[in-house]
């Protein structure tokens, strides 16, 4: 197995810094690619209460000979469930049959309704009761995540947001790791490369590495020190996203790819989803 990167976060646990995605995968598809992915060497899966594949996860989690302890598992507090994030929680450890989760996220803070702050506190209590050992956020921008800081004494150990060479938030990246919390990009190759792969420095650094333009890609969100979770149901793509440890991008290539960034938001805007 490859020598994967792990991550400190700022609670003292440990996370890697790859990981499998399975946002829109059905319940069979989604069993399948873990099982895929931890056979491969994947050691983190990030799945939510929204994906209504937790009982997927689940089921691949009681069929794989990896030890329970060597896997990073995340799932997210659905938006609709903020007042409700006690009986949330359990539910999504029922269907993942885990008595705890690794990482426990806010998966948008739906600034209209203003209920994230009290949603957090309850994480917070979620968190001392040991249902999870880390909790954190997804979407959240600076003053979201300042209000949360402000009123409850704890920061997110992780803010997971739409981030990719299209739309860097290289502000907010830069914000969360100065307050020592971590990014983590999801739709990290612009949902199927889009805009991403066919361009030229992206193509030429696939040339001289001997790698695919989304082996790059993840190369490039490893080296800008955020996590990474690219999702896929196809086993051979599931292999080639984990086999990127073997080169690493030189700083100025890195600085040509930061001229991709154009703001391109795939996603919804955190502002305006509620």
């Amino acid at each position: 197995m490859a020598d994967q990167p792990i991550i400190k976060l700022r609670d003292g646990n440990m996370m890697p810094q790859l990981g499998l995605g399975v946002w829109q995968a059905s319940m069979d598809d989604a069993r399948k690619a873990v099982l895929k992915a931890l056979e491969v060497g994947y050691r983190s899966i990030d799945t939510a209460a929204a994906y209504k594949n937790e009982e997927a996860i689940g089921q691949a989690l009681q069929e794989t000979d990896v030890p329970r302890d060597e896997i990073f598992v995340t799932t997210k507090l659905w938006n609709d469930d903020q007042q409700n994030w006690q009986q949330a929680l359990e539910t999504s450890l029922e269907k993942l049959k885990l008595d705890q989760v690794d990482l426990y996220l806010m998966h948008w803070p739906c600034p209209a309704k203003d209920q994230y702050v009290e949603a957090w506190k309850g994480m917070i209590e979620l968190q001392k009761q040991g249902l999870t050992k880390s909790i954190g956020v997804c979407n959240f921008h600076e003053n979201h995540l300042k209000r949360l800081m402000d009123e409850t004494g704890v920061a997110p150990v992780v803010n997971q947001i739409e981030l990719h060479p299209m739309l860097q938030q290289r502000t907010l990246h830069a914000w969360n790791a100065m307050h020592q919390i971590q990014t983590e990009s999801w739709s990290p190759l612009a949902q199927g490369g889009k805009g991403v792969f066919d361009q030229a420095i992206i193509k030429d650094l696939a040339k001289k590495y001997g790698k695919t333009p989304a082996q790059v890609v993840i190369r490039w969100h490893l080296d800008s020190g955020l996590v990474v979770i690219p999702k896929s149901v196809t086993p051979s793509r599931i292999e080639e996203n984990f086999a990127v440890f073997d080169f690493r991008l030189e700083k100025s290539e890195i600085s040509e790819i930061a001229k991709l960034d154009q703001g391109n938001r795939l996603g919804p805007d955190p502002e305006e989803f509620n």
